[in-house]
């Protein structure tokens, strides 16, 4: 069988951020990937960005990420933006509590069987997360094997999801992703009212490359080229915060 290729994708142009609904990934989009998911801050200048942009948008810009709703507002101090967490399961507006579905216990069981499993094994990371948990092994890549056997046992013995994600393994509930989130939030607009553009890294932005063209929206991949979804192609972090802030630029 014949391998497909990475497509060519364009950078995206200036225009497409005009009277957008805009759905941003956090990790290696707006910020870069750290060692230890702890180690990321976020700067004043990212936002003062972000925030220009969602008040230009009428409120229209979410960001939506794997990491927990209070992660996110917690050390992040995303607070006054629109967070979806947790892959989707999370959905939280500025002001206002969380919503998100009960913790199952079989993410009590995997945390506790993977903490043992890292406990003793240098480089690994035992991320707890409200609805999942992960496995890091950025630190110590030749453990990737390691670390796959264990958590496909854990997801074949607890029924959890096992997300695959850049250096890492996440078991988390099944039943969303994140283009529920995408698909929930656009439900609140009229249909045509908004073109909705998702921007991530990961292949767990796929999904809200899928959702965003469902709706005649554009995915926007950020990194090397691979097989996809999107529409369009950003080199790296720094290039997505010139693309908005030149976009922001021209409509201001």
């Amino acid at each position: 069988m014949t391998e497909k290729a990475a497509p060519i994708l364009s950078p995206p142009p200036g225009a497409l951020l005009k009277n957008a609904f805009l759905f941003l990934d956090f990790d290696g989009t707006l910020v870069d990937l750290a060692p230890r998911p702890g180690d990321v801050l976020v700067d004043q200048a990212l936002r003062l960005l972000l925030a220009g942009i969602r008040d230009r948008l009428g409120g229209r810009l979410a960001i939506v990420s794997g990491r927990s709703v209070a992660s996110l507002r917690g050390a992040l101090d995303l607070g006054d933006f629109v967070l979806s967490g947790s892959h989707g399961l999370e959905m939280a507006y500025p002001g206002c509590p969380p919503e998100a579905p009960f913790r199952p216990r079989q993410i009590d069981e995997a945390q506790a069987e993977l903490i043992r499993f890292a406990d003793g094994r240098s480089g690994l990371l035992v991320e707890e997360k409200t609805l999942g948990v992960a496995l890091h092994y950025r630190l110590a890549p030749v453990r990737e094997e390691e670390c796959r056997a264990i958590c496909e046992r854990l997801s074949a013995e607890t029924g959890l999801y096992l997300q695959h994600g850049k250096m890492m393994f996440e078991l988390r509930p099944g039943n969303a992703g994140k283009g529920a989130a995408v698909n929930r939030l656009l439900a609140g607009t009229e249909p045509k009212a908004c073109h909705p553009i998702f921007i991530g890294d990961d292949i767990t932005d796929e999904d809200g490359f899928l959702a965003a063209a469902r709706h005649d929206g554009s995915g926007i991949l950020v990194g090397q080229p691979r097989i996809t979804a999107a529409h369009y192609r950003l080199e790296d972090v720094a290039a997505v915060r010139r693309w908005l802030f030149e976009g922001e630029e021209q409509s201001g």
